[in-house]
């Protein structure tokens, strides 16, 4: 069997998608999501130009051989735009492989740790009344998990909150949008909508928030102690986690459990999180941390510090992506939890797909390979429309952490 054909699909339904087709002789064919919110054309032109010319006339079974050719061939190795491409071309060959052999792709990472796959999403609101009103909504429709995240009073914009509806989509067309941000608001006022989550919905579901990158270790450590009486199931990327030892300074101070890792894109931007049991959950994409046979290593190597996984699942990954996911999360024995945000309807047609939702749990499905195709001809209805997330301002001007 051989690699005969890779294309690159570019299509926005609903939001931007960059998704590898890769064909083989015998016409079987796998496809994997490449998508870089605000960056996808880099992606795109870096598999057109560099990666998919050295796939044709390859053995697609050769999946471990390929990773590495990709990863040690390329000399200039890691990053995001490096790292998305490897990890299309690793989930389009996994999806291939478990086609040939007629199976559901979970069976060939070793079958399942599960029955099901736990989700969150996300309940938002302009104030904690509107919040705590999409969080009741999120309970009827099952979910065990909900990430909370309310506007803050004095502030016009806050991270994670819907501009309207249910959906949350950062990314707007034309040039970044500039949004202020006080890290001494936000501190002030987030405590007091966990206090109101727990006031009225108790502690039997699992409570998260994302600060985002926004605080210094000693902030994060305040927050962290802050919310230790409500019970967060976790308290996401409080630093911006460039320098991994900081963490070791929240650790000092709070048991508030702490998952970091959306933005990684290798094993060695988490090394010293994960060994010094630093955080409670990886949150890295298969999208963007180099595919299925990366992030495996990945996991496998936290479950060795007692760290599970979390992966990162919003509405600017693909289905291809949020499907391979479920079958690692369905696989992987130290498995944690995993976003779903949902996508428009347009993107879920493009997109065909096996996986189900039943009161709180996801489930890849049984069709072979990861179960989510491509409809080429419908992807071609909507081009490619530029769009950029935002960028923060302190009060005074300095741009901070979005």
């Amino acid at each position: 069997m051989k690699i005969v054909r890779a294309d690159v699909i570019v299509t926005c339904p609903g939001r931007n998608f960059v998704t590898l087709k890769l064909v083989t002789d015998d016409g079987v064919h796998g496809i994997g999501d490449a998508t870089l919110n605000g960056r996808e054309l880099a992606v795109a032109s870096y598999l057109r130009d560099h990666v998919c010319p050295l796939l044709v006339g390859r053995d697609p079974h050769r999946i471990e051989d390929i990773w590495q050719y990709l990863y040690k061939g390329a000399y200039w190795r890691r990053g995001p735009v490096t790292m998305s491409a490897i990890a299309a071309v690793d989930m389009a060959l996994w999806d291939i492989k478990a086609k040939v052999a007629g199976l559901p792709l979970y069976q060939l990472l070793g079958g399942a740790s599960r029955d099901g796959v736990m989700v969150y999403s996300h309940a938002t609101g302009r104030d904690i009344p509107e919040t705590l009103d999409r969080y009741a909504a999120y309970q009827e429709k099952g979910f065990k998990a909900i990430r909370v995240q309310c506007g803050v009073p004095g502030m016009e914009s806050v991270y994670g909150v819907s501009k309207g509806g249910d959906s949350y989509e950062p990314a707007t067309k034309g040039w970044p949008e500039e949004q202020g941000w006080s890290t001494e608001k936000y501190l002030n006022y987030v405590p007091k909508l966990f206090e109101a989550v727990r006031a009225k919905y108790g502690f039997d579901g699992h409570l998260l928030h994302d600060v985002h990158h926004r605080l210094t270790p000693i902030e994060a450590a305040r927050l962290g102690k802050a919310v230790e009486p409500y019970a967060l199931f976790w308290m996401e990327d409080p630093v911006a986690a460039e320098n991994q030892e900081a963490y070791r300074l929240i650790r000092q101070h709070t048991t508030t459990p702490i998952a970091v890792g959306e933005v990684f894109n290798s094993i060695w931007d988490c090394k010293l999180l994960i060994e010094e049991q630093l955080i409670d959950y990886i949150r890295a994409t298969l999208t963007h941390a180099g595919g299925i046979t990366h992030l495996r290593r990945i996991a496998d190597f936290a479950a060795l510090h007692h760290v599970r996984t979390g992966c990162h699942g919003p509405s600017d990954l693909s289905p291809a992506c949020m499907g391979a996911a479920l079958h690692f999360d369905l696989w992987v024995p130290n498995f944690g939890v995993q976003e779903y945000m949902g996508y428009p309807e347009p993107a879920l047609e493009v997109f065909p797909h096996a996986w189900s939702f039943t009161d709180g749990y996801m489930h890849p499905g049984e069709a072979p390979g990861h179960g989510v195709d491509i409809d080429e001809k419908l992807a071609a209805r909507f081009p490619y429309d530029p769009a950029y997330l935002p960028v923060a301002r302190l009060e005074d001007g300095t741009l901070t952490s979005w």
